[in-house]
């Protein structure tokens, strides 16, 4: 197998890449061999205040340069993004651990926000309404928020860098972005195609460090006017209120429990074969990963037996090993967690069908897992997993399997498979989730607004949606 070569760890700071110099490193261990892939340096408060003073100096120009022209470096960075797939997809998978399939799909997702995002940008409209005297117009005008903070986690290092700049860039906004500490690599490499494709200095900085210290001191900063954040319910909420002291325009995008309905009328192999694969992408770690697979009772063996005999068969190893279908999580706490919830699980009485171990060895590897007849008193039916876990339980009418849905406070992404036209559309009505696939696992487009409802979050990114979270609607009236 060619070892790749990593890539150089810095900070961007106004435009500037930014290292050494005393500061605080943090190692950056690839979860496949446990080895070191670099020291990353870790931001001083005099960095953060640079970046901070970089995106105040810098909005005006930015805001003020015409949408088409922000958009022609936003396709740039998106062709440059596909130019260095290899390398770049290469670099995701050593520092997070997904497959290398799986990196490279990221990276055209991340491309594609760019490239649909330099367009709607051209299409923040506002309108004019009609005169109420000669002579006097009447206009409302959606103008940009302002600088913009992005903490983004580790799970998707290239897709959610560019969910969090993509659609600040194209409103006009300039940006802080905070990577995880786990994966910085991948989102550097995103941020260089922006450099290359001519994004002007001091419209993006990154910078890494204490996730708590970071946080507060760029929150706090007056010049931040709106927040996106993915991550943990608690940490969101804890934005959340650092935000409402400033009145500033948060969008979280938090976590989830997916539910998965299936009914007695589907191809019970086809859903699988969607199903283990969707399940145990990324080793389960997917805030819209499915989950809790709730079966009709009637085809409740059949699903069992089938989920754990393809579950079985996956091979797990290091991603960039071609032939791998699953690689390690992504550092060793998840791994703690996963074996924490587990025990919990048999001890509940929960059935092991497979998996529920540590596989021995190097790296952060563990078993793809499949569990039945799992009380909902168990935590593993109340805490989000973000493991290699699949919950299969059965139930014997509509009504109880919409309640066992929606009984959690998640509602980020809920999925149901079955032929009967009604039964589709009362799913789409009293699912609570805000995105809910129907007879796919396929929820995030571009072009669709990607986030919850309830505590998973509220706004969305991605989409027209995405867009209006950078905007602030202004009335002019003009005698």
């Amino acid at each position: 197998m060619l070892r790749a070569r990593y890539t150089d760890l810095n900070l961007l700071l106004g435009g500037e890449w930014v290292g050494g110099g005393g500061r605080e490193h943090l190692a950056v261990i690839n979860p496949a061999t446990e080895e070191v892939l670099g020291e990353l340096p870790l931001a001083t408060p005099a960095d953060l205040d640079r970046a901070l003073g970089a995106a105040r100096d810098a909005y005006p120009a930015w805001r003020a340069m015409p949408p088409h022209e922000r958009g022609r470096i936003l396709k740039r960075a998106a062709d440059l993004l596909r130019e260095r797939a290899d390398h770049i997809a290469r670099i995701a998978t050593q520092e997070e651990g997904k497959t290398l399939a799986e990196a490279r799909i990221e990276l055209g997702m991340s491309a594609e926000i760019f490239e649909w995002y330099a367009e709607e940008g051209r299409r923040a409209y506002g309108r004019v309404l009609p005169q109420r005297a000669p002579g006097v117009r009447m206009t409302v005008l959606k103008e940009p928020v302002g600088p913009v903070a992005g903490f983004a986690p580790w799970n998707f290092p290239l897709g959610n860098p560019a969910r969090k700049i993509g659609a600040p860039l194209a409103a006009g906004c300039t940006c802080i972005l905070k990577p995880a500490e786990e994966t910085p690599g991948s989102a550097l490499e995103v941020a260089r195609a922006l450099l290359d494709a001519g994004l002007p200095k001091g419209v993006l900085s990154v910078v890494f460090g204490a996730p708590a210290a970071v946080s507060e001191h760029l929150i706090r900063s007056p010049i931040i006017r709106a927040v996106h954040f993915t991550g943990s319910v608690p940490v969101g909420k804890q934005l959340t209120k650092l935000a409402a002291e400033g009145m500033k325009r948060t969008t979280m995008e938090l976590g989830g429990h997916g539910p998965v309905l299936v009914f007695d009328d589907v191809d019970v192999e086809q859903v699988l074969d969607l199903a283990v694969g969707a399940k145990f992408r990324n080793a389960g770690q997917v805030c819209v990963s499915p989950t809790r697979f709730y079966v009709h009772q009637s085809v409740y063996g059949r699903f069992v037996e089938g989920f754990a005999r393809r579950t079985r068969a996956l091979k797990v190893g290091d991603g960039l090993v071609e032939g791998v279908q699953m690689g390690p999580l992504a550092h060793p706490r998840r791994l703690t967690a996963m074996e924490s919830l587990l025990a919990d699980a048999r001890r509940h009485g929960a059935k092991f069908h497979a998996g529920g171990e540590r596989i021995p060895g190097k790296g952060y590897f563990f078993q793809p897992t499949v569990l039945s007849d799992v009380p909902e008193e168990a935590r593993i039916m109340n805490e989000e997993p973000f493991g290699p876990v699949a919950l299969i339980n059965s139930f014997a009418s509509f009504e109880e399997a919409i309640t066992r849905a929606n009984r959690l406070p998640f509602g980020l992404a809920a999925y149901a498979f079955s032929r009967s036209s009604r039964t589709v559309n009362l799913l789409g009505e009293q699912l609570e989730a805000g995105m809910i696939g129907i007879n796919s696992f396929q929820i995030s487009v571009p072009e669709s607004p990607f986030g919850g409802v309830k505590e998973s979050g509220h706004g969305s990114e991605e989409g027209i949606e995405g867009l209006e979270t950078c905007l602030v609607t202004k009335f002019v009236n003009e005698a």
